[in-house]
């Protein structure tokens, strides 16, 4: 459907309200691909790409506050994986990426 922002808000006011109030807000933190899909984790990796990779929670936060001053992610998602690293530790973001994953899944095909 090809339908103009002014032609919305006349046929539906109270969705138009919402939508521009955001009463009904939900941020998305992260998006988990499936085999196959079009993210390619290789070429463009997100923030959980790079916490999964440390050892520890103190690895974490440097690598968050890295990714939030160098303007790769928002301040707003940088405190939400510092609370999930605080509550839940670094390894809520999945296993670790050991030394050699993306050799092994990029290059020889292998589930790491």
């Amino acid at each position: 459907m090809d339908t103009s922002w002014e032609e919305f808000r006349r046929r539906y006011p109270n969705l138009a309200r919402e939508i521009e109030k955001k009463t009904m807000y939900i941020s998305v933190g992260g998006v988990r691909w499936e085999d196959g899909e079009d993210y390619d984790e290789l070429r463009n990796p997100d923030a959980v790409s790079f916490l999964r990779r440390c050892d520890t929670d103190e690895e974490a936060y440097d690598v968050i506050d890295y990714l939030e001053r160098r303007g790769e992610i928002s301040k707003e998602y940088a405190e939400s994986l510092r609370k999930q690293v605080r509550e839940r530790g670094v390894r809520s973001f999945g296993s670790r990426k050991p030394m050699g994953y993306y050799l092994s899944r990029y290059y020889y095909g292998e589930d790491v």
